[in-house]
């Protein structure tokens, strides 16, 4: 008797050890994703456990979990945090690779996480790491594509890697020589599309992440900004019930001047606890009200962000805008004391942090009117910035670097205003100004001509001033202005 029991519980630990793993994304699964990509990410755990318990051999569930570590460390960027769920990316693909080969979702969720854990690498500064995910990642949904070709979800990672890839700039080269292909911006965005605007049943399952993608590539890569704020709009995404789609409207909106829009978006969002708690929101709502001169509502925003944020990434910028509050309002001592801060807090990862650590080392302060000048034209106050410059010349002020900045803000006030002409002017006097200074402000220039060449159709002329900002070294942003004129470029030549 003891023989067949023991029997019989062998017989089921060895059906239960070698039960065949499966990737099935059922209804339980396919709505964790979707609260997930909406950033409520307590109510997708849930979702997770209960679809782990409907069926344990499902590996769906692990990917999802995934994703739930991905948006946290993403957002918040805390230390603590990552050093508990770094090893949890490793784990998942350890159990992934137990599912079947012959199943489209093998090859495709182990990309995904090799690239969630790529870029998560990215923002606690482990470049190596990054970069040999990235590769991975990116092979593994390449060779999906070839055996599942009719496999969608393939289009949406390998259409958005492919455009990115060919806009490298040359401080992040040795990421792009890890991929040892060539990139393209018309055939990845091509393919991108292709996926977002499709009737598939993938497309319309993964909207909530295909958009947001498609919009940051479309912003960023192809520079369509406006077109970028028209799709959120035109496709009805929700902004008020959906945290991702809130975050992309607002951040958007203010790295197009549309500050205003920016402002009513984060201010009209869902207010519920359920979604994932960052403070990306006061970061944000911190620079629309720098970029309208409401400085003390600012230093609210940024000091608050500033007390809850564990990551390291823009904490230099935010503290340089703190400065410049504090500076704009007469208080000296506390514009010191955030200066300070710059020099102490924070890394260089981003090329805003490296102009803030710049401009903290130099102990020079900006020109009052000329910051002022500025904060109005980055929220799309244009007209009130060229209220502040109204009636004064070069002459009016007496460094160089003034000189410079003057004659460059004036050229982005009337490009902003729709005067081209004018603006090619004044930009093209920023560029003999300061073609061989260390401020960004002559490459920057380049790249804005080439802009409204490309525009009115002139690829030609466009091509000749995006190479004219590449040729430009030792200066600030040097890595994203790079990275905006080789996309100038790529677009220019059709690639």
């Amino acid at each position: 008797m003891k023989k067949i029991v023991f029997l019989f519980l062998l017989a089921i630990f060895h059906s239960g050890a070698y039960a065949e793993k499966v990737y099935e994304f059922n209804s339980t699964c396919q709505q964790a994703y979707g609260e997930i990509t909406e950033l409520k990410l307590n109510n997708g755990i849930a979702l997770i456990e209960k679809a782990k318990k409907e069926n344990p051999d499902n590996l769906i569930p692990y990917v999802l979990e995934s994703y739930v570590d991905f948006f946290t460390l993403f957002f918040n960027e805390d230390p603590a945090e990552y050093k508990i769920r770094k090893e949890r990316f490793e784990q998942r693909i350890s159990l992934l690779k137990k599912g079947p080969e012959s199943s489209p979702f093998y090859l495709f969720c182990l990309g995904a996480v090799y690239l969630q854990k790529a870029a998560v690498a990215v923002k606690f500064g482990e470049m190596w790491t990054a970069g040999f995910n990235f590769k991975h990642g990116y092979a593994l949904i390449k060779e999906n594509k070839k055996a599942f070709p009719t496999f969608t979800p393939n289009d949406l990672i390998y259409g958005g890697l492919r455009a990115i890839i060919g806009t490298i700039p040359k401080g992040y080269q040795w990421l792009a020589s890890l991929f040892g292909i060539k990139g393209s911006i018309t055939e990845g965005m091509k393919t991108i599309k292709g996926f977002v605007y499709s009737k598939d049943p993938w497309a319309k399952l993964m909207n909530n992440e295909s958009s947001f993608f498609y919009c940051y590539l479309l912003f960023y890569i192809e520079n369509k900004k406006e077109e970028a704020i028209q799709f959120i709009q035109d496709r009805k995404l929700d902004v008020v019930n959906n945290h991702l789609f809130a975050y992309m409207a607002a951040n958007l909106g203010i790295n197009n001047k549309q500050t205003e829009y920016a402002k009513n978006v984060m201010l009209n969002k869902s207010k519920s606890p359920e979604y994932l708690q960052t403070g990306v929101w006061d970061f944000e709502m911190g620079f629309v009200k720098l970029y309208h001169a409401e400085t003390a509502e600012a230093i609210q925003y940024f000091e608050r962000f500033l007390a809850n944020f564990k990551g390291k990434f823009y904490v230099k910028d935010v503290y340089q805008k703190l400065s410049w509050c504090y500076y704009l309002q007469g208080n000296t001592a506390a514009a010191q004391a955030a200066r300070n801060n710059v020099l102490k807090k924070g890394s260089t990862d981003a090329d805003a942090d490296q102009q803030a650590l710049k401009e903290a080392k130099s102990g020079k302060w900006p020109n009052p009117v000329l910051l002022k000048a500025r904060m109005m034209n980055d929220g799309g106050y244009d007209k009130e910035a060229l209220e502040l410059l109204s009636g004064k010349t070069v002459e009016s002020f007496g460094k160089e670097e003034e000189k410079l900045e003057f004659e460059y803000r004036l050229a982005r006030i009337n490009d902003d205003l729709g005067k081209g002409d004018e603006a090619i002017q004044y930009y093209l006097e920023a560029i003999r100004l300061g073609e061989s200074r260390t401020e960004y402000y002559a490459a920057r220039a380049a790249w804005q001509i080439g802009q409204i060449y490309e525009k009115r159709g002139e690829k030609a002329k466009a091509m000749v001033f995006y190479n004219r900002c590449l040729d430009m070294d030792d200066h600030d942003y040097k890595n994203s202005l790079d990275q905006k004129a080789k996309s100038g470029i790529a677009r220019c030549k059709g690639e």
